[in-house]
């Protein structure tokens, strides 16, 4: 084990935001072993202050589902992989086409945009950006992900119905069942493809990396990685896609898996953080 990559929400990051001293002592645990840490989430950079600030960490994370590549130590985006205007356009089209009642957003390097229909669910977003989204692309933002909710409808029935419009397109996936909203990105981009860049440059082998995961988000990278762990409280997908089951967040589940990694010697050396930027 020379990587640790793990989810935040659902994974270490418990429903009210805290993350347990258990799961900051298990990652400090594998730093100390040579381990790497690295954050995979969806969130955008925006939302990624009090996770850096809780563990202490300020290394690079990989934010927007592998769309920006984030470093929290100077707060900063040090790369991204984007959704071109087109392509945008060409997503909206297509799920409006089988999804008439749906809503757009969009997250982009300058900042949250919506339509005035998106009503955002977190305070600090309602002073976003309102237009139709051409209007919203016209000045050629750099849109690292597109959410599109349909209230009264849960994730699961709007991802099925946007995989079957957008393959060869984008990349549709959810990181909530519970909630009414997907969110997609560039064709090719995921957590996975993105940690790939990342183990390639410091010369991991993806049978040297642990992952950790409970959404469908989260399925590329437990099939990437060596070892993959599914949340057992975690969406079906990727349950299934993993290479086994950890106990719930609640439970301090990714603690519990690395303790027994590293007592019986999964640590081995590592290159350590280093910044970069892939396009």
């Amino acid at each position: 084990m020379r990587l640790v990559a793990s989810d935040l929400d659902g994974t270490i990051v418990r429903p009210d935001g805290s993350i347990s001293s258990r799961t900051l002592a298990a990652l400090a645990a594998c730093e100390a072993a040579g381990v790497a840490v690295l954050f995979v989430t969806g969130r955008p950079p925006r939302w990624m202050g009090p996770v850096a600030g809780a563990t202490g960490h300020h290394g690079l994370a990989i934010c927007g589902n592998g769309a920006v590549l984030y470093d929290l130590g100077a707060e900063r985006i040090v790369g991204t992989r984007a959704l071109t205007g087109p392509a945008v356009l060409q997503v909206v089209g297509a799920l409006r086409g089988v999804l008439p009642d749906a809503v757009f957003s969009l997250e982009t390097t300058a900042g949250y945009r919506r339509e005035a229909a998106f009503v955002p669910h977190h305070e600090a977003a309602r002073a976003a950006r309102v237009g139709s989204v051409p209007d919203l692309l016209a000045d050629d933002p750099v849109v690292v992900k597109v959410l599109c909710r349909v209230e009264g409808v849960t994730a699961d029935p709007i991802l099925a119905a946007a995989r079957a419009v957008l393959g060869g397109v984008a990349e549709p996936v959810h990181s909530n069942s519970e909630g009414s909203m997907i969110e997609i990105s560039a064709l090719g981009v995921s957590k996975a493809s993105t940690l790939a860049l990342i183990a390639q440059e410091r010369r991991i082998d993806p049978a040297d990396v642990v992952a950790f995961g409970d959404m469908p988000n989260d399925v590329p990278m437990l099939r990437w990685a060596g070892r993959g762990y599914a949340m057992a409280d975690g969406h079906e997908e990727a349950i299934e896609a993993a290479d086994d089951v950890a106990p719930p967040c609640a439970e301090d589940g990714v603690a519990q898996v690395l303790e027994r990694l590293l007592a019986v010697g999964g640590a081995a050396s590592s290159d350590g953080w280093r910044a970069a930027s892939h396009e």
